[in-house]
């Protein structure tokens, strides 16, 4: 940094402009352990939001302004230095707000997916942020498409939700000239950061060390000789299915039956299907967990999310009850032990580098995290997640509670996996959910012989 902006950093600071603090765990996983690096377009998190009612782009960029003076994390960007990069925390921040009124071919489903992914790629400067933007696209006086992309670095999938509910009440706000602004959050990102750093002691991470090493003990990686740089090389591949209504309540009744949540059976199913089809019976998925254990985080934007790595042996001999108690008692036992992802890597020696991400290669995830549809007097707005993932993982399973039925978004490298073999892990996946469902007592063996 050159002298001239080493003095007005200094400024900032003095005048309470700007303040400093360190990374919080999440955000230092995404620069020590990530095979991708943090400014890449696979760790911006994005969404589509259907609006509906008369918004100027007035309002639009007035109401949003409301959400960026209540939320911390929409008003912080990173500094980098010799120990490693800060958050740089504006008091005040401008709205990143941006309006385009459609033409009739822009406003077909094909035209715009390809404006939406677009929008969602272009980089964000991390040290002058800010580090999200909102686009409004008019299709029509009241019929608007609203596209919300954030850095994973300050929002995670519940971030997306709060948005959603904030934006809406901003507006409300704001078009019946109520002049006040947004309640302050119970706790801040960077309070719940420093309360973070404060709880977790050596003290407090040795014994779930000591659990998580016996608990990988001995695990081989699948796909070691394919990673490389070239393999953490642009975007993941997408493909979207649904499980049908019918069979998502059957998995459901199964669930309740066993004892085991909806998760542990999603996950166990898609173990027994992914040894089929990867040709082993160790299978390691790393999982997403929202991280907000307590009610004051529930209202406050920023990463929090923690990845918990969840290991199964696929016993062929088991009966799927039996697999799906073992299963949940598994789950049980890891998300009690769960911590730190970045602290857990750096206990094991095991440090991401370009095409390994540490620990696990396969993602798998239930997005259950609240995800609104707000309907207010005159404006009436519907969240539409886009499981974008990162690009860390060379698989992943996102599975979305979508009404009645689950949509199911595999990611998957292209460099590694045909499309095809994808497909097939897909209906195997959906097929083995469906024997479990259908004749409960039947052998793991018997489950990915069905037919398909």
């Amino acid at each position: 940094m050159s002298g001239d902006k080493r003095a007005l950093l200094k400024q900032r600071l003095e005048s309470g402009e700007l303040r400093l603090q360190p990374l919080t765990f999440p955000q230092r996983e995404l620069w020590e352990t990530s095979p991708i690096p943090v400014a890449d377009a696979a760790n911006h998190i994005c969404c589509l939001i259907e609006v509906r009612g008369n918004i100027t782009p007035d309002d639009g960029a007035g109401a949003l302004q409301l959400v960026v003076e209540r939320q911390e994390a929409l008003r912080v960007s990173f500094l980098p230095g010799k120990d490693g990069p800060v958050q740089m925390i504006r008091k005040e921040g401008i709205p990143k707000f941006r309006f385009r009124e459609l033409t009739a071919a822009e406003s077909h489903p094909e035209a715009m997916e390809e404006i939406a992914r677009q929008i969602f790629s272009e980089p964000f400067d991390l040290l002058q942020g800010p580090l999200y933007r909102v686009d409004l696209l008019r299709r029509a006086p009241d019929d608007h498409v609203l596209v919300f992309t954030i850095h994973h670095a300050i929002g995670d999938g519940w971030t997306l939700g709060l948005f959603v509910q904030e934006l809406c009440l901003a507006f409300i706000q704001r078009v019946r000239g109520m002049r006040d602004g947004l309640p302050a959050v119970p706790q801040s990102y960077s309070a719940w950061g420093a309360a973070e750093r404060a709880f977790w002691k050596p003290s407090e991470l040795e014994p779930r060390i000591a659990f998580w090493k016996s608990h990988l003990v001995g695990y081989q990686r699948l796909w070691d000789s394919l990673e490389g740089p070239n393999t953490a090389s642009g975007g993941s591949e997408r493909l979207v299915g649904q499980i049908p209504a019918d069979l998502t309540k059957a998995a459901r009744e199964l669930a309740r039956r066993s004892g085991a949540t909806l998760f542990s059976t999603l996950l166990t199913a898609f173990q027994v299907a992914f040894a089929e089809w990867a040709g082993t019976d160790d299978v390691l998925v790393g999982t997403p967990v929202a991280n907000r254990t307590k009610q004051a985080a529930n209202e406050t934007m920023g990463y929090y999310a923690g990845i918990v790595p969840l290991r199964g042996r696929v016993d062929a001999k088991r009966t799927f009850p039996e697999s799906l108690r073992a299963m949940h008692q598994t789950t049980v036992d890891c998300f009690a032990n769960a911590m730190p992802f970045v602290a857990l890597a750096q206990a094991l020696g095991d440090k991401g580098t370009p095409g390994h991400n540490p620990i696990f290669e396969v993602r798998f995830a239930l997005q259950n995290h609240p995800i609104p549809d707000v309907a207010l007097p005159g404006l009436s707005a519907k969240l539409r997640m886009r499981s974008t993932g990162t690009a860390r993982c060379h698989l992943a399973c996102e599975i979305t509670e979508d009404g009645d039925q689950l949509e199911v978004v595999w990611l998957f490298r292209p460099q590694l996996f045909p499309q095809a073999e994808v497909e097939n892990l897909g209906r195997l996946f959906e097929s083995v959910l469906a024997a479990a469902c259908r004749s409960p007592e039947a052998r793991v063996a018997a489950l990915t012989e069905s037919p398909r």
